[in-house]
C-alpha cells in the first residue's frame, strides 16, 4: 500500500509501506479520509517524542472495516467506522480515579496517512464507533480533535450568559471552542488571532467579536467590553507561552483560565501571584480525551452542533500531504481533508 512516511522534522516520503494487518481483537480499516491536526504540524516542523521515524504517521481518520481481527465481535466487513488514536488501560492509579486521559500506560496509534490502518485491540474495545449514515466519512474523522475539545469546555465550565475569549482562536481547535461555547450558552465570544481570514471564519461560525492583536491591544479590547472586569472564561489555544501569559491577564476576578495549548517542552511563563491569589482565579491546564468526551464528540457531530465542513478547508490527494502540512503552517488551510 501507499504510505507517508515521516523520515524526521520537514522530511516526508509517499512511498510504499507493508498493508498491516488485524491480529486478535483489532482492526484493520480502509482509509477514506485522513485530517490533517496541530500534532502532525509540530512533528513535521520539530519532531515530537511520541514519534520514532520512520514510521506511517497521521491519526485523524474514518473508514471502512475491511478485516476483523479474531474476537472482535458486533463489527462487519464494511462497516463505516471512526477511531479516537489512542486508549486508556483502565487499571491504573488514573483509569481508577476516572482521569483516563492521564492513564499510566495510554496507548497511542498512529499510521493513518496511509491506504490501509490497523486499529490496536485496546481502541477497538473502547474507542471505535460507527459512523452515522448520515455524517460523511470527512465530517467523522473530526472526531479525535473535538473529543479533546469536549474535555476543555466541560474544565471550562462555561455559564448562560457568560463572555468566554479563545486566546489563539482561528485554528481548528480554537474554532471548535468557539462553537462549543455557543453551545454551552455563552452570550459573547471573543476570539484572538493574528489570521484575518481566519477570523473571518470565527464569525461565520459565531464569534461576537474579532480581534487581531497587530492591530488591537487584546487585553485594553476586552476591558473595554466589560466594564473593565474582563471576560468570565478564557480558553487558550494557541500552544504559545506569550498566549498564556495573555490569558491571564483577559480573565476577570473569579473566573476561570483554560490552558490548552501544548507549548513546546520546558517552556515556561512568569505568573502575577497577586491576580491568582487575590483575584481568585481559577487555571486549569487540559490535556487530550477520554472515552466518555469520544462518545460525546461523536454525538455533537451527529447532532450538527459543531460544523465540521467549515474547519476542512482543503481536500487533497495523500501523495500531497507534506504541501497540505505546509499550507496549515502559511495559515493557508485550516484542516485538509487527504484522500488515499
Amino acid at each position: 500500500m501507499k504510505g507517508v512516511v515521516y523520515l524526521a522534522p520537514g522530511n516526508l516520503s509517499y512511498q510504499d509501506v507493508e498493508t498491516p494487518v488485524a491480529g486478535p481483537g483489532e482492526l484493520l480499516i480502509k482509509t477514506r479520509v485522513a485530517l490533517t491536526c496541530g500534532t502532525d504540524v509540530k512533528t513535521f516542523r520539530r519532531g515530537h517524542h511520541l514519534m520514532n521515524p520512520p514510521m506511517v504517521f497521521g491519526h485523524e481518520f474514518a473508514g471502512d472495516v475491511v478485516e476483523v481481527g479474531e474476537g472482535v465481535s458486533g463489527v462487519a466487513e464494511g462497516t463505516r467506522l471512526v477511531a479516537a488514536n489512542s486508549a486508556p488501560c483502565g487499571a491504573c492509579f488514573f483509569c481508577l480515579h476516572g482521569q483516563h486521559n492521564l492513564c499510566e500506560d495510554i496507548l497511542f496509534n498512529w499510521g493513518a496517512f496511509a491506504e490501509y490502518v490497523r486499529v490496536p485491540a485496546r481502541i477497538a474495545q473502547c474507542n471505535v464507533h460507527r459512523v452515522p449514515p448520515h455524517l460523511e466519512y470527512e465530517e467523522a474523522a473530526l472526531l479525535e480533535p473535538l473529543a479533546c475539545v469536549v474535555l476543555g469546555n466541560e474544565a471550562a465550565g462555561t455559564a448562560e450568559g457568560d463572555l468566554v475569549v479563545i486566546a489563539g482562536g482561528g485554528g481548528p481547535i480554537g474554532l471548535m471552542h468557539l462553537q462549543l461555547a455557543r453551545h454551552s450558552g455563552a452570550a459573547q465570544v471573543v476570539v484572538i488571532d493574528l489570521n484575518e481570514a481566519r477570523l473571518a471564519l470565527a464569525r461565520d461560525l459565531g464569534a461576537s467579536h474579532t480581534v487581531n492583536p497587530t492591530h488591537v491591544d487584546p487585553v485594553e479590547f476586552v476591558k473595554a467590553l466589560t466594564g473593565g472586569r474582563g471576560a468570565d472564561v478564557v480558553v487558550e489555544s494557541a500552544g504559545v507561552p506569550e498566549v498564556w501569559s495573555l490569558s491571564l491577564k483577559l480573565v476577570r476576578k473569579g473566573g476561570t483560565v483554560v490552558l490548552f495549548g501544548g507549548c513546546p517542552s520546558g517552556s515556561e511563563i512568569v505568573l502575577d501571584t497577586d491576580s491568582v491569589h487575590y483575584g481568585e482565579l481559577t487555571i486549569k491546564g487540559v490535556f487530550h480525551h477520554t472515552p466518555r468526551t469520544v462518545s460525546r464528540a461523536l454525538d455533537l457531530l451527529s447532532e450538527g452542533s459543531v460544523n465540521a465542513r467549515a474547519l476542512i478547508t482543503e481536500r487533497m490527494p495523500l501523495r500531497d500531504t507534506q504541501r497540505a502540512l505546509e499550507m496549515v503552517i502559511a495559515g493557508e488551510a485550516i484542516k485538509v481533508a487527504l484522500i488515499p
